[in-house]
């Protein structure tokens, strides 16, 4: 028992560390590479760039061949611009690798220092179907995400900026960057309504000749067959390039006169938005960041610590993490209600096999037994709590009640038999061995393989198969050993009661 209580503070003491994600990444044997320029660059800019960068993949021993493409794919259901790439990047199998890259997450470091020295360009490292479900999660095209909801498109973007530099801080963060919304170069023109009115001039006049010069007017249409098209007419290129030319425009007056455009109203360039990232009819600007060398979820509660004392947000602006910590928490509220009330009801099914109340929190007992063990496993292999290995301990609790129940149910027979206490035990042990073992033995070794498993989507099954494995040798060792211990001592005083009635 001593030992048992142990174990068990132990692994009480160790569980704070375990570290946390929603699911463990599968291993594709891939790369998916996001390549993200300035929203203002040209097509031929980013043609050019795109090149660049799959000539720095085709440099790497471990990538066998690599395709890009550019701009938004042709079904039209991604949409964007050529200023986004996105790069698939084929990897040998590992045994092909150098000696002195061990991982996948050294591989893209190295990589990362490389297409590092590329200005004005971010990159999001992940993997095929990873990315697609990592997007549906977080809204956008990243891992996870903050979004910080706001009206002013200035503020959001000022904000998003100190939040951005506040996550550089966490250990942890990688593709850091900010989906801007600012950079759009606007041509603006505002109507002097006093100007127009001395020239008899109506603000609709002007705009008119606006709409005419700059944006085009149907003035008929081309019939080809039974389809019909506008023909659009407006000024050439060289008289509308700029705001000079632009301010020449004549617009003409009910007397006669010809009056410059750039007397009738100010005309300016300015910076206005690129896009405006909607949701729930709310303005947001997000912020995107992937998390590698290190669980997801101490790095996000890192960072959610540091913003709250370092990024004060205005009235009515509210940030949302989005992503795989976001389904990791609403998973871990599911579970806080799911598994008290699945006890419950196992308690009041064991209750009603065993007829006793402290019979059936004995057998509840067992849970513990078999938590030892699953965390002892995650701790020593390394691998991290995600809803797999939640997975594994609610199917590990029940091999183990089931167990500690074939166990408890014994004595109970043995004693109505006129066996005493002691001799009860110690018969029901010894005849349960083969059965409790038989149990646990075949669900760890049967899930052994997985557990050790290397392959591509090994990654998946992992957390599941060495919970199940670790807390089915420590469930079977500690039911025969702990569980007969524990109903001795406390049923010994029904013992005593019951001798001193007989004498």
């Amino acid at each position: 028992i001593g030992v048992a209580a142990g174990l068990l503070v132990l692994m009480l003491a160790v569980i704070p560390f375990l570290g946390g994600e929603f699911m463990p990444a599968l291993e594709e044997g891939n790369l998916w590479v996001r390549a993200t320029m300035p929203v203002d660059i040209s097509f031929e800019q980013a043609d050019h760039l795109a090149t660049e960068i799959r000539s720095i993949f085709r440099q790497y021993p471990e990538i066998t061949h690599v395709v890009s493409q550019l701009g938004r794919p042709d079904d039209g259901t991604d949409p964007t611009s050529f200023f986004n790439a996105e790069f698939l990047v084929n990897l040998k199998a590992k045994k092909e690798w150098r000696p002195d890259i061990a991982t996948k997450h050294q591989l893209i470091e190295e990589i990362e220092e490389r297409l590092a020295q590329i200005p004005g360009v971010t990159f999001n490292f992940s993997q095929v179907i990873q990315d697609n479900v990592q997007e549906a999660m977080s809204g956008v095209k990243s891992e996870n995400s903050i979004k910080l909801f706001g009206r002013d498109l200035k503020v959001l973007e000022q904000k998003a900026v100190e939040i951005e530099a506040v996550m550089k801080q966490v250990q942890g963060v990688k593709d850091l960057g900010v989906f801007r919304l600012l950079g759009q170069p606007n041509l603006v023109i505002r109507v002097d309504r006093d100007a127009c009115a001395r020239y008899g001039l109506l603000v609709g006049d002007v705009n008119a000749v606006v709409q005419a010069a700059i944006g085009g007017q149907a003035v008929t249409q081309v019939f080809e067959g039974e389809r019909r098209f506008d023909l659009v007419v407006r000024f050439l290129s060289e008289y509308r390039r700029d705001e000079e030319t632009i301010g020449n425009i004549q617009v003409n007056t009910p007397n006669g006169a010809r009056i410059p455009l750039k007397q009738l109203a100010n005309i300016s360039t300015q910076t206005g938005a690129f896009i405006i990232y909607r949701e729930n009819n709310e303005r947001y600007i997000p912020i995107k960041f992937s998390v590698r060398g290190r669980d997801l979820e101490s790095t996000v509660q890192e960072a959610q610590a540091r913003l709250a004392k370092q990024v004060q947000l205005p009235e009515r602006y509210r940030m949302e993490w989005h992503g795989e910590f976001d389904q990791l928490q609403d998973e871990k509220k599911r579970l806080a209600q799911i598994v008290p009330l699945s006890l419950l009801i196992v308690l009041f099914l064991v209750y009603i096999a065993v007829k006793s109340f402290r019979d059936a929190m004995l057998v509840l007992a067992t849970v513990p037994f078999a938590l030892i063990g699953g965390v002892v496993s995650l701790v020593l292999t390394g691998t991290e709590f995600s809803i797999s290995a939640a997975v594994g301990f609610i199917s590990l609790f029940g091999v183990a009640i089931q167990g500690g129940l074939i166990l408890i149910v014994r004595i109970q027979d043995l004693i109505e038999e006129g066996h005493d206490l002691k001799g009860a035990i110690l018969a029901s042990a010894e005849a349960r061995m083969r059965p409790v073992l038989m149990t646990t033995l075949a669900a760890a070794i049967g899930l052994l393989p997985a557990a050790v498993a290397t392959g591509i989507g090994a990654q998946a099954q992992q957390p599941l198969a060495r919970v199940v494995v670790g807390g089915m040798l420590t469930s079977a060792a500690l039911i025969l050993l702990v569980l007969p211990v524990l109903y001795q001592l406390v049923h010994r005083a029904d013992v005593q009661k019951r001798i001193q009635e007989e004498a």
